[in-house]
């Protein structure tokens, strides 16, 4: 990786007006075209101010760079500040290098629950941000939680209903996305399936088999799981990519 500092002097009541064209011009355009912003850092006087662009090498940093010169927004950014005062008093640039990979996990804890009520039938929800499937009540780990309560949480918050959680299911890794899944079996306690705005549109008890999980659970990678979870077996282990979906490594223990 190839890191840009760009550095700059300015007067303190300039802040908010660098920072509203930052925002709305420079970021935007940077962002389009390939850069990535580690960060952007002011000083408690306002008088100085960095930020720090990451590129794949060299040859990267000038594709972007040319790419952004012929841009619209650029033009669009060059005529608005010609009627603004000077944005800042001077500019300087450098160019640097990592000494060492910092970077730690940004794997985001997921939990998701295969749960029966009485009659052997399954809890799904239809989620408001994923509604052309349903899949198994779940969600993130938040901190201090352990995976079982967790779900406890989510499937009561997801669909008012109490449930006991059992064993272990699988791990399902999307790759893509970072998120690492446990799942769990568990049984219906009380209350009665309830979506909840603001998170799921549908939620309901279904009567589930191997030939019908497919018509509720369209995305291949929910419905590998519940398939896991009707199978009193082993513990399963699963890598994938999405959009599209791609099985890359699948363990049955």
């Amino acid at each position: 990786m190839l890191f840009r500092r760009k550095s700059y002097t300015i007067k303190p009541q300039m802040y908010d007006t660098f920072t509203h064209f930052f925002h709305t011009y420079l970021l935007p355009n940077q962002l389009t075209h390939g850069a990535s912003l580690v960060g952007r850092w002011v000083n408690e006087s306002k008088t100085e101010i960095m930020a720090m662009w990451a590129y794949r090498d060299r040859a990267d940093f000038e594709r972007v760079d040319a790419a952004i010169r012929e841009s619209e927004l650029h033009q669009t950014a060059q005529n608005y500040r010609q009627t603004l005062p000077p944005l800042f008093e001077t500019s300087s640039e450098d160019f640097m290098e990592s000494t060492g990979d910092y970077s730690t996990s940004t794997y985001v804890a997921a939990v998701s629950g295969f749960i029966q009520n009485e009659a052997g039938q399954v809890l799904l929800v239809r989620n408001e941000h994923r509604s052309n499937t349903y899949e198994m009540p779940g969600g993130q780990v938040e901190p201090g939680e352990s995976m079982t309560v967790a779900l406890a949480r989510e499937v009561l918050e997801e669909t008012g209903i109490i449930a006991e959680i059992g064993d272990l299911v699988g791990v399902y890794q999307n790759v893509t996305t970072g998120v690492l899944c446990l799942v769990y079996r568990g049984k219906w306690i009380s209350g009665s399936p309830t979506p909840n705005p603001g998170e799921t549109i549908d939620a309901q008890f279904v009567e589930l088999n191997e030939t019908n999980v497919i018509d509720w659970v369209t995305r291949e990678h929910f419905a590998s799981r519940v398939y896991d979870a009707m199978n009193q077996g082993s513990i399963a282990y699963e890598s994938y990519e999405v959009r599209p979906y791609r099985l890359l490594e699948r363990v049955q223990g």
